[in-house]
């Protein structure tokens, strides 16, 4: 089976998987769509990132590689102008007959509710890791890269039902 985790890398996922003989691949797309290279205006000259360029640069893998896509809570957190681009990619990389995990949040959630890394513990356990990014705040005279926490992601929407089926 292949495997595409869409999370920064989880040694317990890596583990996990690969002690059942499994190929696993893994792709952090919501750091990834922090590159401030990405950001773009639209008509409107509002501020969107420029989705053709993210992937060119990101899930880039043949048609129908994988088994199963772990999207997590990705959808809810990457930034509007990315998730259709992004779900139709992950569609077409997707096997037929394969299986996509995503999360969403209920209308409950705020938008401090905390992005999690999920870590793959057991068959039936999952840990659930705070993501607090580290952003680069300057580099040293001897060019050693000095960083500072940024604030989290924020949660960018809740999806209902009609929204995630035309995703």
């Amino acid at each position: 089976m292949c495997i595409l985790d869409l999370g920064a890398t989880s040694p317990a996922n890596i583990r996990y998987f690969t002690e059942r003989s499994h190929k696993m691949y893994s792709e952090d797309l919501l750091t990834a769509s922090t590159d401030p290279a990405l950001a773009t205006q639209d008509e409107q000259g509002n501020l969107v990132l420029d989705s053709r360029q993210f992937l060119e640069d990101n899930l880039v893998y043949p048609a129908a590689q994988f088994d199963v896509v772990l999207c997590w809570n990705l959808p809810d957190y990457l930034d509007e102008s990315l998730v259709k681009p992004v779900v139709g990619r992950l569609w077409s990389v997707l096997k037929p007959g394969g299986m996509l995990l995503a999360f969403f949040h209920t209308r409950d959630a705020g938008p401090d509710a905390p992005c999690y890394r999920y870590h793959i513990m057991g068959p039936d356990v999952l840990d659930m890791q705070p993501i607090i990014p580290q952003r680069e705040v300057r580099r040293g005279p001897t060019g050693a890269i000095h960083r500072a926490v940024a604030p989290g992601f924020r949660l960018q929407r809740v999806f209902n039902n009609r929204h995630i089926e035309n995703l």
